[in-house]
């Protein structure tokens, strides 16, 4: 193995993060230079300002550091598509997102760069995600709506909400996050049922659900759905996986969540669902197209509520990121498996 490695952080990093991984090994050679790299809109912003532009001079700079690195903390968001051509020594990849298999694959990351490893942030962001989840239920239940409005109008009269005890949710991606969501549910009484993509021979308690089903029994399982929350990774096998036959088959006054991605549902078929009533509400962090055009109906439905694509965001996530981060250095510099490792196959 190499005496020493050259580790680029291509997004935004405090400081303090940053000494912690240079801490990790004297054989690593950590490389941050804020100055080339476009500063964060908010707090973990991964993307940072999409009108950033670097010198001539700076663009030389960076494109040398990409020449000599050994180890990229996140992928570089303003060479996307030439990344592997660019950096040709990359062994690992740690991705600050987890849904990012099929950017991967189609961007050909895998292939172009046969020598790579790809990991992900599974799991970083399910504490927030999970919360979000609860967040949109209890919105529905407790009538958060009627409160607000009638806070406005300064109007004291009492009504009657609901309890979350009892009902039954319905997790489609039981995974990391999935798992959590399920957890929290069932500490507030809910029914759980979990669906992944093959149940069989899989625990149910190991997900925190009380009843766990395969993709190709959710047909079966939406009828018992009053609330659903969609958090499965985007892969040829769950896009639009939502549309008008499973929105039709939930049972009338159900909610609807979306953590995962937009292209897992038929966005004109959920539009319906809730325009009708059929579905009472839905929870929408992610959408077909990012940013949600204003044109959209979404916007202005009373039933809806929209996140910006910022439900797992946190002021935590950093620090979370920079452990996982660390700890596959060391198993790196120890040739031991890493954590998250994308299946470029399955696309997760």
């Amino acid at each position: 193995m190499k005496q020493t490695f050259n580790v680029l952080i291509t997004s935004y990093l405090e400081e303090n993060f940053v000494e912690q991984i240079r801490a990790v090994d004297p054989r690593l050679q950590v490389i941050y230079e804020p100055s080339l790299i476009a500063p964060p809109r908010y707090i973990a912003d991964h993307n940072g300002d999409p009108n950033f532009a670097r010198t001539k001079e700076q663009e030389a700079r960076w494109l040398s550091l990409l020449q000599e690195a050994d180890v990229l903390f996140d992928f570089d968001h303003t060479h996307r598509l030439d990344l592997p051509e660019l950096a040709p020594n990359v062994k690992w990849i740690q991705f600050t997102s987890s849904g990012v298999g099929m950017f991967v694959d189609k961007s050909g990351y895998a292939r172009r760069m046969p020598d790579a490893v790809f990991t992900t942030a599974s799991g970083i962001h399910a504490q927030p995600l999970a919360e979000f989840c609860i967040m949109v239920m209890l919105m529905f239940t407790r009538r958060l709506s009627r409160m607000q409005g009638y806070q406005k109008m300064k109007v004291w009269e009492r009504f009657t909400g609901s309890d979350l005890l009892g009902s039954t949710l319905t997790v489609v991606g039981a995974g990391r996050v999935g798992s959590k969501v399920a957890a929290f549910a069932k500490a507030m009484g809910m029914h759980v049922l979990g669906v992944v993509r093959d149940a069989q021979g899989r625990d149910p308690a190991s997900l925190n659900v009380d009843e766990l089903f395969s993709f190709h029994d959710l047909m079966q399982v939406l009828p018992r759905s009053q609330y659903l929350v969609l958090i499965t990774p985007h892969t040829p096998e769950t896009e639009n996986m939502m549309g008008q036959e499973q929105f039709a088959a939930m049972p009338e006054g159900s909610v609807f969540i979306n953590i995962g991605r937009g292209a897992l549902v038929v966005e004109e078929d959920m539009i319906n669902a809730l325009q009708s009533g059929h579905l009472a509400g839905a929870g929408l962090d992610v959408f077909a197209t990012e940013p949600l055009p204003q044109d959209s109906p979404l916007w202005e439905m009373p039933n809806v509520l929209v996140s910006p694509h910022s439900a797992s965001t946190s002021d935590k996530e950093n620090a979370l990121i920079t452990d996982l981060f660390c700890d596959n250095l060391r198993r790196f510099l120890h040739n031991e498996p890493l954590r998250n490792v994308l299946d470029v196959k399955l696309l997760y």
